[in-house]
């Protein structure tokens, strides 16, 4: 019997395709794990954001919390427990203050950076709401008696009654055909 060269793969080469194959599967693994692990968080930070959006909702509609300097609580949204803690900061103007929300998810002991953080200003009513009614805003009158496209920042007539304004190199009149070529 005589020894013919046999086809196939060696040990060798089996085992360093596999290795191949499983350092392949391994990136694959990772680079999934990581889109899921984003998509996860960016979720969560997307949650957080309409979570801090709706309390400085509330708080304008809510004027009761006007006075206090911190508010914190809870809430379930999305099928997920969440804390917020809304601060209140005075700025330089005595009527309105600076209110900043951030939204943590889990309950009030988790700790670390908040997912969300926004923030909105709350003010008082300088005059009772309806009393602007005097002034007819859709004709574009202004204070002081001046009617539509006589006042001087009139959006009706910018230029007061002056010659519309024409951009350089447009003619306004058609050009006139003479039978001598122009001249």
């Amino acid at each position: 019997m005589s020894a013919g060269p046999y086809r196939g793969f060696t040990l060798v080469e089996v085992l360093v395709a596999l290795m191949v194959v499983a350092l392949g599967l391994t990136a694959l693994m990772v680079t999934v794990s990581g889109t899921a692990r984003t998509s996860g968080y960016l979720r969560d930070k997307a949650l957080a954001q309409w979570i801090a959006l709706n309390r400085i909702v509330e708080v304008r509609l809510n004027l009761v919390q006007f006075g206090q300097n911190k508010d914190l609580g809870e809430l379930d949204y999305a099928n997920r427990h969440w804390h917020y803690d809304t601060r209140y900061f005075d700025t330089s103007n005595a009527n309105m203050r600076r209110v900043v929300v951030r939204v943590w998810a889990g309950d009030t002991a988790t700790k670390g950076n908040p997912l969300a953080e926004s923030i909105g200003f709350l003010g008082q009513a300088i005059a009772q709401p309806g009393l602007s009614n005097g002034i007819d805003w859709r004709a574009g009158s202004l204070p002081g008696g001046a009617g539509p496209g006589q006042g001087p920042q009139s959006p009706v007539n910018p230029n007061n009654g002056a010659a519309p304004i024409t951009p350089p190199g447009t003619q306004t009149t058609p050009p006139q055909n003479t039978p001598n070529g122009g001249g």
